[in-house]
């Protein structure tokens, strides 16, 4: 009998995107990262996301700040486990970046995606790279070229979240549920090799999908 996945307050992570980049919202990304890693059997995130940056809100940070942000959430992005991210209002700056690297997205209906204009121009972060990856250029150019916000309704039209709802925990729950029988870490190159598929030739990618089917039949064998 599979055992349930319960979604553990621990591996939660509140992210306000109205807080700017900060060391310690590196060292929380980080430390949520470790706590993934060193649960036993199958975990879900649980990541609750709000806040848009206010104007001012870049003043004092540096690039070498950025680079470890942009690390920490490329980590996560690529954890050994699943990740559920919920908006739960009009999200941007580091909610926004958050919610593009999750696995599972989820939006209350008057949630908002917004990159907002401050000194000419929106953030050129990762997150216009994640945008133009997940949705494409041509669907989120209003958006990263002139900070128009992207609605609920837009944002799963175009597959940045999957689902609309005021019930969040209740998807928490059903992907909890799901997640009881998936390995984190199979889980974690199953989305590599999604990842690569848009950039690698079928012959360049055959390798390491057959290297993916060999490990999943030893693992057969084995059990």
């Amino acid at each position: 009998m599979v055992t349930p996945v319960r979604v553990d307050d621990d591996l939660t992570l509140r992210v306000d995107g109205g807080r700017p980049v900060s060391v310690a919202a590196v060292e929380a990304v980080q430390a949520l990262c470790d706590r993934a890693e060193d649960h036993a059997g199958p975990a879900v995130v649980r990541l609750l996301l709000s806040g848009v940056p206010a104007a001012g809100a870049r003043d004092g940070l540096t690039v070498g700040l950025v680079s470890k942000w942009e690390r920490a959430v490329r980590r996560l992005e690529r954890l050994a486990a699943v990740t559920v991210a919920a908006a739960l209002g009009d999200v941007g700056g580091t909610a926004l970046d958050v919610l593009l690297a999750a696995d599972v997205r989820v939006a209350v209906p008057a949630a908002r995606l917004v990159l907002p204009l401050e000194d000419g121009a929106t953030w050129p972060g990762m997150t216009l790279y994640r945008l133009a990856q997940q949705a494409g250029p041509v669907a989120v150019r209003r958006a990263a070229l002139l900070g128009e916000p992207v609605t609920a309704a837009e944002a799963l039209a175009l597959g940045l979240v999957g689902t609309l709802t005021e019930d969040t925990d209740a998807v928490f729950a059903s992907v909890a549920a799901a997640a009881a029988g998936v390995s984190g870490s199979e889980a974690a190159i199953r989305r590599q090799l999604m990842f690569e598929a848009g950039t690698t030739s079928f012959e360049d990618a055959l390798g390491a999908h057959l290297a993916a089917c060999d490990r999943t039949l030893r693992r057969a064998e084995v059990r």
